[in-house]
């Protein structure tokens, strides 16, 4: 997706959730999932056909990339929050994105090599002390 893509103004949802589908790798049933979630947006032709805007492309391959981290619906609900409307989506906006998601790795991270070094110490684990785990927010 080129910058000018990510940076549209205006335009018309044109992508139908097949096309989506295939071109984020997805299944058409997680398309219609994520749009019940709320995390991707449609609209309606007068035949009552979804129609995507390409910037929800993107959205898509986001939405997979936090799953895979492990990131609940409702989390990645949350990280999206503050985009804007879709077809106003700036560069700007995808950096902010970004880094949000980066952060939130970063802490998962830091939380799963705790976890490690306690399941790796000569302790047993009866004996790890309790640990106060904090997410990063964005």
């Amino acid at each position: 997706m080129t910058t000018a893509t990510l940076a549209r103004n205006g335009g018309q949802a044109t992508l139908t959730v097949s096309e989506l589908a295939h071109r984020t790798g997805v299944a058409p049933s997680a398309i219609r999932f994520y749009e019940k979630h709320r995390l991707v947006v449609s609209e309606r032709t007068a035949g009552n056909q979804r129609r995507f805007y390409e910037a929800e492309e993107c959205i898509v391959k986001i939405i997979r990339v936090a799953q895979r981290v492990g990131l609940s619906i409702a989390e990645i609900r949350e990280l999206m929050a503050d985009l804007p409307e879709r077809r106003r989506i700036t560069v700007d906006d995808w950096c902010v994105l970004r880094r949000a998601l980066e952060s939130e790795v970063r802490a998962r991270l830091q939380a799963l090599h705790a976890a490690l070094d306690d399941l790796t110490s000569d302790q047993r684990l009866c004996e790890i002390p309790p640990t106060t785990t904090h997410r990063a927010r964005h």
